[in-house]
């Protein structure tokens, strides 16, 4: 175990090395934020003074010198357009993101393995041929297309929820939530359906294939012969086996949809680190681009750390050195 942990922190640090040149000189090379930043009525001396005040008078090396020693000691740079921490106007954004993606991966979850066992089950079936190809459509439609037509259905026509925001919120321990008030909730319901259409149909595909594997094979066979109810069949036998291939996907899908839910917080207005990233993109602010990039980066390699400690706990065959026996 110990091996194993220092072997992925390794890795996790060359990951974060390798990424960290690559956004900086990526993000370098876009635009000028002096421009956006400062007024043109300036004078050339107050400009200069701008300039140097926020290190970009330096050689793209030397700031990205800066920049790592900085990091090294968990500074990842000021907000050029807000003048705070680049980490702390992130982290104060992902309490909204972090409850979205948690209610969209919920739901695609509650939704999606039923369905999905459904149609593993009875694969020739019309519903179960319905199901596959809703699968499709959940695939195929732009996030920016369904957003907008949930929001003329659900909010235009019908009037039932709201179209942006996110509504009235509650402090608990410090950090505002609206998982816990009737407004919050009501605000959360589009947009989580947004995000989670594409991942139930993903969950959905991965649970029948992997239910009509598991109905073929010899233990699933012997248990029917056993005369083992169906539902046990399915529940102990065919469920179990495999949650492995959904597991990994739900927990990379989780951390894909914290870091880059930025489509659906756009067209929801959906306060959170998304539409965070693309107003920082808009106005040309280096730090706090390359601050959400690094903390991304960093959240995928925890997520994929204790997916394979979960691979571990739900299959006695697989080592953490990633050997099979």
């Amino acid at each position: 175990m110990t091996a194993y942990v220092l072997q992925r922190l390794i890795q996790s640090i060359l990951v974060l090395l390798a990424v960290s040149i690559v956004v900086f000189l990526a993000v370098y090379g876009i635009g000028d934020p002096i421009e956006l930043l400062v007024p043109p009525q300036v004078s050339a001396a107050e400009r200069a003074a701008m300039i140097r005040r926020l290190g970009l008078d330096l050689p793209v090396l030397q700031q990205y010198l800066v920049f790592l020693g900085n990091a090294l000691k968990g500074d990842l740079g000021r907000s050029f357009v807000h003048g705070v921490p680049a980490v702390d106007l992130i982290l104060a954004r992902l309490p909204a993101t972090f409850e979205l993606v948690l209610l969209a991966m919920s739901l695609a979850a509650v939704v999606g393995i039923p369905l999905g066992l459904l149609a593993g089950l009875n694969p020739e079936s019309r519903p179960s041929r319905a199901i596959m190809a809703g699968t499709v459509l959940g695939f195929s439609l732009p996030s920016f297309w369904k957003g907008m037509m949930l929001v003329l259905l659900f909010s235009v026509a019908l009037g039932w929820l709201p179209t942006a925001g996110r509504g009235e919120t509650v402090s608990v321990l410090g950090i505002q939530t609206s998982l816990l008030t009737l407004d919050g909730l009501k605000h959360l319901v589009l947009p989580a359906l947004n995000l989670a259409i594409p991942n139930m149909a993903l969950m959905i595909k991965l649970v029948a294939a992997g239910t009509s594997e598991a109905m073929t094979q010899d233990y699933v066979k012997y248990a029917r012969a056993k005369g083992v109810r169906p539902k046990r069949v399915v529940g102990r036998h065919v469920l179990r086996n495999i949650l492995i291939p959904v597991v990994t996907v739900a927990g990379m899908e989780f951390g894909s949809l914290v870091a880059f839910s930025t489509i659906t917080e756009t067209v929801f207005a959906w306060p959170g680190m998304g539409k965070l990233l693309i107003d920082s993109i808009y106005q040309l602010d280096r730090p706090v681009i390359v601050a959400y990039v690094m903390l991304a980066t960093l959240l995928f390699v925890a997520v994929n750390f204790l997916v394979d400690i979960l691979y571990a706990a739900l299959d006695p065959r697989v080592k953490l050195t990633g050997e099979m026996v």
